[in-house]
């Protein structure tokens, strides 16, 4: 089912209990449209979030390291634990090492944590397709939080990305995002083939986050 996936950021108009509102709104037009709608709460508001509503909560992070003396790091364990069912990986705003994204595939994947590994040119998704993630969303770091959606300022890295990973993997979904903001961005993502967006902004700064969200579902088809 192609979903919407929306990242709170560090915003604050979506922190602490703002966080639980929107989670909750989220939650509500999945439930009344049947639309698949996953949320990545700020990371101290992720067990909250993740007790209080029944779509997907992700983390927007985690670390490549083990629980134990990890100090101020986010581990794999530790976001299960409070509630998350994935989490994205190696965002355009936290990059990290090939490496280590490859380590939070596989360790993510036996816990039965979902990922979705944001990249930001064809050949690093296409490297990260070869890791078997759940996801690759593709996300041109130029576009992102700006009027203009990846749809329309460059389809063709977008349709580009799902021909190449679909080359490499057949079970690899695709994600795009950057400047998506309504339902006519998301109709335009599934038409190049993707199987969903992720936006921020777009709902998190939307005067009208309800009419936001339901311009977005109705993309969806």
């Amino acid at each position: 089912m192609p979903a919407i996936v929306i990242n709170f950021k560090t915003y604050l108009e979506a922190s602490g209990s703002a966080a639980l509102e929107l989670a909750k709104l989220c939650d509500h037009v999945s439930s009344e449209t049947g639309a698949s709608i996953v949320v990545a709460p700020p990371m101290l508001d992720l067990a909250a979030v993740a007790s209080a509503v029944g779509i997907p909560v992700f983390a927007q992070h985690i670390d490549s390291v083990t629980s134990g003396s990890t100090t101020g790091h986010v581990t794999i364990e530790n976001a299960k634990a409070s509630g998350a069912k994935g989490t994205l990986v190696n965002h355009s705003e936290h990059r990290i090492r090939i490496a280590e994204i490859h380590e939070i595939i596989d360790r993510a994947r036996p816990l039965g944590l979902s990922t979705i590994v944001c990249t930001n040119n064809l050949a690093v998704s296409k490297a990260c397709a070869a890791m078997d993630p759940d996801f690759v969303a593709i996300e041109p770091p130029e576009l992102i939080g700006g009027e203009v959606s990846v749809t329309t300022a460059n389809p063709r890295i977008v349709s580009d990305t799902v021909q190449s990973i679909r080359k490499i993997s057949g079970s690899v979904g695709v994600l795009c995002g950057a400047g998506v903001k309504n339902g006519r961005d998301v109709a335009a993502a599934l038409a190049l083939g993707t199987d969903g967006v992720l936006l921020a902004s777009g709902v998190v700064k939307a005067k009208d986050r309800r009419a936001t969200l339901m311009d977005l579902v109705s993309g969806l088809g």
